[in-house]
């Protein structure tokens, strides 16, 4: 399994952007799938966004309408969560995960193997 490190978390007004980051040790991201989702209390683990690392592969979870942006740094093995234009709803612990590749980037947070311990993003209005 890969040790997964998330960060860049923050207090930050509605409007503004942040960069999470997740950091991979223990082997590369290489035939990875990587995926953010975020959690509040109470509610489901919900999907925000996917990386196939072989051929870059990306996909979305409905709410993102093109505010947030995944990417990847091959030489660090991080992956980039970048986030625009938040609303207080995207209040929620952000944590990253890595998961076998099947062929094509995905959202179900059950395929996923390793997960990191999340870092909190506060929006406030």
């Amino acid at each position: 399994q890969v040790h997964l490190v998330e960060s860049g978390g923050g207090l930050v007004q509605a409007g503004d952007s942040l960069r999470l980051s997740c950091v991979g040790s223990g082997r590369t991201f290489s035939g990875y799938v990587m995926g953010w989702f975020r959690q509040t209390p109470g509610k489901e683990r919900e999907f925000v966004a996917a990386l196939r690392w072989s051929g870059g592969m990306t996909t979305y979870g409905n709410f993102v309408a093109d505010r947030f942006t995944i990417s990847r740094d091959n030489a660090k093995n991080t992956v980039y969560l970048q986030m625009n234009s938040l609303k207080p709803g995207d209040t929620a612990v952000y944590l990253c995960a890595a998961g076998p590749d099947y062929g094509l980037a995905y959202g179900t947070a059950e395929l996923y193997t390793s997960w990191g311990q999340g870092t909190q993003v506060t929006v406030s209005s």
